[in-house]
C-alpha cells in the first residue's frame, strides 16, 4: 500500500499551544527593509573606534548563529516533529531566522564599508569561541540525520536549540540594547528588539516541545545531567567570548551578568530550575527587552516601527482637477 499523506487540520488542535504561537508569530511579523537604520549614521560617527569594533563583532556573531538556526537547526527539527501544526509554527520561525540573519547585514550596510564588512565576516570564521558555539550546537542538530533518533537524542537536540535561542544570542544583543539606552544607534536597536521578540517566543515554543519529549524519558536525571554539562561547557565558552569582544569597551562584567540571567531563562524554558547566581542585570539593557520599538507610525496597523511605505501611489495632475458641477 502506498504512503498516505495527511493535510494539516487546524480545526482540531494537536495540543493546547500551537495555535497560540502561530498567532503570536503572525502578530510579530516584520522585515528588515521596513526599518531605516541610516538614521544612525550620525550616532555611529560619534562612537569610539573600540565601540564600533565591538558592535560589528557582536552583530557578526549574531549573524552566524541565526544562519545556523535557519539553514540547519530549524529544518532538522521540523523533519522530526510529528505534529503538523507544530511543523507549521517551526516553518514560520525558520523563515524569521533567515530574516534575522539578513537584518544584521542591513545594519552593516548602513554603517560600514564593504571591506569592513568582509573583515568582520572573516573574523567570524576565525574566532574560536564563535566557532565553538556553532560547532557544538550543530553537532546536536546533525544527530537528527538519523532516520529514527531516540527520545533522548531528540530532547538533547531540542534543548541545544533552546540554548541557542534563549542563551547564546544574548551576549551579542547586549551592546545594541545598552547603546540604545544611552540614546545611541536607536534605529538599529529597533531591528534588534524585533529579533529579540522573535527569539523569545522561539525559545519558549521549542522548550515546550522539549518538555514533552523529556516526560517520555525513563532516565530523566541522567539526561538532565548531560544537558547541564552541555550548558556549563557553553557557559564557560561564553565567558571567554564575552571577555574577548567587550574588554576594550569596559562592559565585560555587565555582559557576563546578562549571560547568566539568560542562562537561567533557557533553563526555565525547559522546565528546569535556574542554576546561575544573578546579582543585578543592567536596568538599561533589561528595559531594552521591552520589545516595543521607539518610533511609531500612526498610520500603520501595527504598533511598532513600520516607517517605509510598502505601497506607493504617485499623484498626477488629474488628481487635483475638481468637478465644477459638484454642489458644496
Amino acid at each position: 500500500m502506498s504512503k498516505q499523506y495527511t493535510a494539516v487540520n487546524w480545526n482540531t488542535p494537536d495540543n493546547d499551544y500551537a495555535l497560540m504561537f502561530w498567532e503570536q508569530n503572525i502578530r510579530q511579523f516584520w522585515i528588515d527593509t521596513e526599518y531605516i537604520p541610516s538614521k544612525d549614521i550620525d550616532s555611529w560617527k560619534g562612537l569610539s573606534w573600540e565601540m564600533k569594533e565591538c558592535y560589528k563583532k557582536a552583530l557578526g556573531g549574531l549573524t552566524l548563529l541565526d544562519t545556523l538556526q535557519s539553514h540547519t537547526g530549524m529544518p532538522k527539527i521540523i523533519e522530526h516533529t510529528e505534529s503538523l501544526q507544530n511543523k507549521a509554527v517551526l516553518s514560520y520561525m525558520c523563515m524569521m531566522e533567515a530574516i534575522h540573519a539578513k537584518s544584521y547585514s542591513t545594519i552593516f550596510t548602513t554603517v560600514s564599508t564593504t571591506n569592513e564588512i568582509n573583515d568582520i565576516f572573516g573574523w567570524v570564521e576565525q574566532n574560536k569561541f564563535l566557532q565553538f558555539k556553532a560547532s557544538t550546537i550543530d553537532s546536536y542538530y546533525h544527530v537528527l540525520d538519523k532516520k529514527n533518533p531516540t527520545n533522548e537524542e531528540l530532547f538533547m537536540t531540542l534543548a541545544a536549540s533552546v540554548l541557542l535561542e534563549s542563551f547564546l544570542f544574548y551576549s551579542g544583543f547586549f551592546l545594541p540594547l545598552w547603546l540604545c539606552g544611552q540614546g545611541q544607534m536607536v534605529a538599529s536597536a529597533d531591528i534588534i528588539k524585533k529579533i529579540i521578540a522573535d527569539e523569545s517566543i522561539h525559545g519558549v515554543f521549542v522548550g515546550l516541545m522539549a518538555q514533552e519529549v523529556f516526560k517520555k524519558l525513563k532516565n530523566q536525571e541522567e539526561v538532565k545531567q548531560k544537558f547541564i554539562n552541555l550548558l556549563n561547557e557553553l557557559f564557560d565558552n561564553e565567558m571567554k567570548y564575552t571577555e574577548e569582544i567587550y574588554t576594550e569597551v569596559g562592559l565585560t562584567a555587565e555582559v557576563k551578568e546578562y549571560v547568566r540571567y539568560n542562562g537561567n531563562k533557557a533553563l526555565m524554558n525547559l522546565g528546569f530550575d535556574p542554576i546561575f547566581e544573578v546579582k543585578q542585570v543592567n536596568p538599561i539593557v533589561l528595559n531594552g527587552l521591552n520589545t516595543e520599538t521607539t518610533q511609531h507610525d500612526f498610520f500603520s496597523k501595527k504598533s511598532t516601527n513600520y516607517e517605509k511605505s510598502m505601497e506607493i501611489v504617485h499623484l498626477k495632475d488629474d488628481d487635483f482637477k475638481m468637478d465644477a458641477t459638484v454642489n458644496v
